[in-house]
């Protein structure tokens, strides 16, 4: 952090695109503010799909399945159950994130663990072809597990990656950065990215100005894809706290094919998938006669 409004960075990353992720029905009545994974920003390489969901009883995510990715859900307020073929079951409450690999395959539920609502974030991170049939893995951290560290205003918990000299235990297949930042009144935030890989910024709530000072702030609910560089740099001039996610990734540079929770290279590795999950075969067999409680 610098008292000064000049940018440290010899190649700062700008705004290159704003989206505003915009409310649909989900799963069995929930709703999300999807804001990667629709037409005006269908993905970005290696990110498949951002939701920004809240869920009120009896609403949820039922029993479904998925192969070729990973799934991160990071939990802002209440809890969710998560239950698998597997026989894997537990919550994640305020602050807790799971960080799911489903490999080959994986048939689960997600839903509200008690009254009220319940409101998190999940990113679908794509895996490179000779990492998804791998064997599904888990990792998860209570909030006070994942690091934080505060400096000059800035606060940041390091899910996944470094910053402000502090850094996750999350490994991450495919190389990623997943920082929740939230920046007080005044504060400033300089925070280097790796220059090759993709990034963006999710802005939970508040405003604030990213990469430049000279344009409008943005303000919550928005996705900003940030051009290639060695760092952002993030302004809050206002009167209310700033929070967002700032997420990067090492481009997999892979040919997608996706059908729903299915993410493979090539649409005949779809379609065998297709009859993997209909016939509960090669990593699917748990499929068969599981039903979540």
């Amino acid at each position: 952090m610098s008292d000064s409004d000049q940018c440290p960075f010899d190649s700062p990353r700008l705004v290159m695109n704003k989206v505003l992720s915009k409310s649909q029905q989900e799963g069995d009545g929930a709703h999300v503010r999807r804001g990667i994974g629709r037409s005006e920003l269908p993905s970005l390489d290696p990110f498949l799909m951002l939701d920004h969901f809240s869920v009120t009883p009896p609403a949820g995510f039922p029993d479904h399945p998925h192969r070729g990715f990973e799934t991160v859900t990071y939990m802002l307020e209440g809890g969710i159950t998560h239950q698998d073929f597997a026989g894997r079951k537990g919550t994640i409450r305020t602050g807790d994130v799971q960080w799911m690999t489903a490999g080959r395959g994986i048939v689960h539920s997600e839903m509200p663990a008690g009254e009220g609502t319940h409101r998190g974030i999940q990113l679908w991170i794509n895996l490179s072809a000779r990492d998804k049939m791998i064997e599904p893995n888990y990792q998860e951290l209570l909030s006070e597990e994942i690091p934080s560290a505060e400096e000059d205003g800035v606060e940041v918990r390091v899910i996944a990656g470094e910053a402000m000299g502090v850094h996750s235990p999350v490994y991450t297949r495919t190389p990623t950065m997943f920082l929740d930042f939230t920046l007080n009144p005044g504060a400033e935030l300089h925070q280097s990215i790796p220059e090759s890989w993709n990034a963006f910024v999710y802005v939970i709530e508040g405003e604030g100005f990213f990469g430049f000072q000279c344009c409008s702030p943005i303000t919550s609910h928005h996705v900003l894809v940030l051009s290639l560089g060695d760092g952002v740099s993030v302004w809050n001039k206002s009167s209310k706290a700033l929070r967002f996610v700032l997420i990067g990734g090492q481009p997999l540079n892979e040919p997608v094919a996706q059908y729903g929770p299915f993410v493979m290279n090539t649409q005949s590795e779809i379609e065998k998938t297709i009859q993997d999950y209909h016939y509960s075969k090669n990593g699917f067999e748990n499929g068969k006669s599981w039903r979540s409680q």
